[in-house]
């Protein structure tokens, strides 16, 4: 049984099969909490098919007007289970579950209800995908974001071509190629959170939230705010290269990029320029293509389109259309833990345009990702926009 605070009756039993995922009901406030802490609430089917029913439950129910989502342990979410994929162990076809990711997704960004995520922890690629985009995401000093996707053959997925490429400046294209992370002062600076809390007064934000007699969204952020504490980035922070960033990471391609960092990585003050030139370069080549051409398409579309594509982009990619990196990098990084990945193709001059190409086209024989309309309204759009780092 989940629990928020205190001892509540109407906390929901969960079943063994649920157990991945707690669900409790407090007045009108609905707590959802990843609970798979010894696996850093990773998201497998499960969890995506039983979140997708919790948020649709509840949307439709006049008496839940506050959603809470949580995560136990030392994570908010470390991301997509990919093991699930490199195993093929999946409990469904794994287009179905991808499929159903993507709806889940779409549902978060479009919610009608006010939701409040809790980031404690670890929140990376498509475990931070569920704290984005909600009404209120609160971070504290152990919150740490990232999207490595990028690095190990895959691509920068669940909405975060979106989310990204309408960041400040370029700062959306050195995130996705490098997979940095960010602590929690520096997602509020940019917009990806709301709110910054110290971690030790999380329960009394809890039971304060609780208390409040509507779900109302100028009540919920007034509360808060009550908790919240006003943060900046630090002295070694990389929003201080701002400029640099955008110097670099604006070139047309890849190489172009690294080219670009290397005749800055001899200038006095930048050495974290000469790491990112390293972890590029061990990166996927495959990986780095797809996801630069990916945050660059994502800038000129609205979220509706960007799911579409990430769509395609996920099936192509586990179905290994020009690269099976992928496969390779869970193998080298999260199964054998050799870290030696034998990247194919091994250069990205290997990687052409045409071959590029392939993976964004459109499915001729199989099913798109079919959303509705209104999915083309984003409420996350221009979240940033207040960001102390919006470029001006």
């Amino acid at each position: 049984m989940a629990t928020l605070i205190g001892d509540s009756k109407s906390a929901v039993q969960p079943s063994e099969e649920q157990q991945v995922v707690l669900d409790e009901q407090i007045g009108h406030i609905r707590v959802v909490t990843l609970n798979s802490p010894r696996k850093l609430n990773i998201i497998s089917s499960k969890v995506v098919s039983r979140l997708a029913e919790l948020f649709e439950k509840w949307e439709d129910e006049k008496e839940a007007e506050i959603i809470i989502i949580k995560g136990t342990g030392r994570a908010f979410s470390a991301g997509g289970d990919l093991k699930m994929f490199y195993e093929g162990k999946a409990d469904e076809s794994w287009i179905e579950v991808v499929y159903r990711m993507y709806w889940l997704l779409y549902h978060l960004h479009t919610y009608k209800k006010t939701l409040v995520a809790i980031v404690h922890g670890l929140a990376m690629g498509g475990g931070a995908s569920f704290a984005v985009p909600s009404t209120f995401s609160v971070v504290t000093e152990n919150t740490v974001f990232a999207t490595p996707e990028a690095g190990f053959g895959f691509h920068t997925d669940c909405s975060f071509s979106y989310v990204l490429s309408h960041l400040p400046g370029h700062l959306g294209e050195y995130l996705a190629l490098t997979g940095a992370r960010f602590d929690g002062a520096e997602m509020v600076a940019t917009g990806l959170a709301t709110h910054y809390v110290p971690s030790k007064k999380l329960p009394e934000l809890e039971k304060r939230l609780v208390s409040l007699s509507s779900g109302e969204r100028e009540a919920v952020k007034a509360s808060i705010e009550e908790f919240s504490i006003q943060v900046k980035p630090g002295e070694k922070s990389i929003l201080n290269n701002i400029p640099l960033i955008d110097k670099c990471f604006s070139k047309d391609t890849v190489e172009e990029i690294i080219e670009s960092l290397v005749a800055e990585s001899n200038t006095e003050g930048n050495e974290w320029v000469k790491e990112t030139i390293k972890t590029l370069k061990r990166s996927s080549p495959s990986g780095l293509k797809i996801t630069l051409q990916s945050i660059r398409r994502g800038r000129k579309q609205i979220l509706f389109e960007c799911l579409k594509k990430e769509f395609r982009l996920t099936i192509n990619t586990l179905r290994g259309l020009i690269s099976n990196d992928m496969y390779e990098g869970i193998r080298a990084i999260m199964i054998e833990k050799d870290n030696s990945p034998k990247w194919n193709p091994l250069s990205l001059s290997e990687i052409t345009e045409e071959k590029l190409e392939l993976v964004f086209n459109p499915f001729k024989d199989e099913f798109e990702l079919q959303l509705p309309e209104e999915g083309k309204i984003a409420r996350w759009e221009g979240k940033y926009e207040n960001s102390s780092y919006q470029k001006k």
